[in-house]
Formats: structure tokens, sequence, C-alpha cells
């Protein structure tokens, strides 16, 4: 009976902290439509959602993880896309080229999550960006289209395929590409349009 009772207690807890979850999720959500990401503090969002500043510390540390939560949906969706596009067929540049374009439009949709993800990334934190799990995927698929152009003849063998991946992802990092589009007032297309000439100076001459 006791372990009975103990399990049934553990069940409830495990199912609160999901309904916490989500409601803290859905507070952040109108929060950040209403006011922007900048608008809205952590203890309006956990006032909304009706959980205590514990509870709400214990889901999400800070406001870039949030953010992440919420773009972990956006991502799904993304990827989607991105896995039915860059595995078909042709050649490895010209869906590589694609694919900076996707991320580049990922940005777009996403720049102020993106942004607040960056904010909280500051400091000791900073280079948390680079290891987890949406950013592994971005350069795994890089390195993967980088290594088919190099067994495809397309580009030279002596290409450093996981450097190049960095390198060509440090270009659309959320922090540059809002300079480039809000500061310098460059259209997305020419964003795109540098990195897909850099990719063409790689071509192997007949």
């Amino acid at each position: 009976m006791a372990e009975g009772a103990s399990g049934t207690e553990a069940r409830r807890t495990r199912s609160d902290a999901v309904e916490n979850r989500r409601r803290i999720l859905e507070a952040a959500r109108e929060a950040f439509a209403e006011g922007g990401v900048d608008g809205a503090s952590m203890h309006r969002i956990g006032r909304a959602a009706g959980v205590g500043q514990g509870t709400l510390y214990r889901h999400f540390e800070h406001k870039g993880a949030l953010c992440s939560a919420l773009l972990s949906e956006e991502i799904e969706g993304f990827v989607g896309e991105m896995r039915r596009r860059i595995e078909g067929r042709g050649p490895a540049l010209g869906r590589l080229k694609w694919f900076l374009g996707w991320v580049a439009r990922f940005n777009e949709e996403n720049g102020s999550l993106l942004g607040a993800i960056r904010d909280a990334s500051a400091g000791g934190r900073r280079v948390e960006l680079y290891g987890n799990p949406f950013y592994e995927r971005l350069k795994n698929t890089v390195v993967g289209l980088l290594d088919e152009a190099v067994g495809g003849g397309e580009v030279s063998p002596d290409l450093d395929t996981e450097c190049l991946a960095d390198t060509l992802l440090a270009a659309l990092n959320i922090d540059l590409y809002l300079y480039q589009r809000q500061q310098l007032g460059m259209e997305r297309e020419r964003i795109v349009g540098g990195l897909r000439s850099l990719l063409d100076g790689l071509r192997v001459r007949a």
C-alpha cells in the first residue's frame, strides 16, 4: 500500500510539473506576442502562468532557456522541410545554397527569440550556443553536404569541411544577421547571395 501511494504521488508530481511547464510556455508566448521578448520579464511570465518564481526558474533558469523551449516547436517544422529538400538529388553545393537560404529565413521569422537566447548566453555561457542540439544539427547538415561536394568532385579534396561549416554558419549568426538587416539595410537575398557566391568560388574549375 505504501509503495502504491508513493507511486501515485510521484505520478501526480510529474503531472503537475508538465502542467506547470505548459502554463509557463503559454504565458510566455502571450507575453512575447503582446510586448515583445525584451518587454516581458520572467517575473511577469511567472505571475501570468500562476506559478511561483521558484517553480519558474526550476523549469527555465533564464529567459534564453524559455525562448529555446518555444523555439523548439518552430524548429521541428523547419527541420522536416529542410530534410525533404536536402536529401533529394542534385549537386551538393546546390542543396547547400538552398540550406543557407533556409537558415536565413529561420532567422527572419524568429529573430526576437534567437536574440534573447543569444543575450542569455553572454559571459561564461556564450559557448553553450554552439553545443545545443539545434546548432549541432545545422553544422552536421553543412558538413555532410560539403563532404558530398568533396566526394562528387565539386570542390577540392583538401577542403576542411568542419571548419568551413562553422564559418558559413557564423555568417548567419543572429547578431550579425540583425545588424546587416536592421542597421545596414541589407535585404535577406543579398546576405544569402554573398554566401552563395562564396560557395561558387570553391568550385573546382575544369
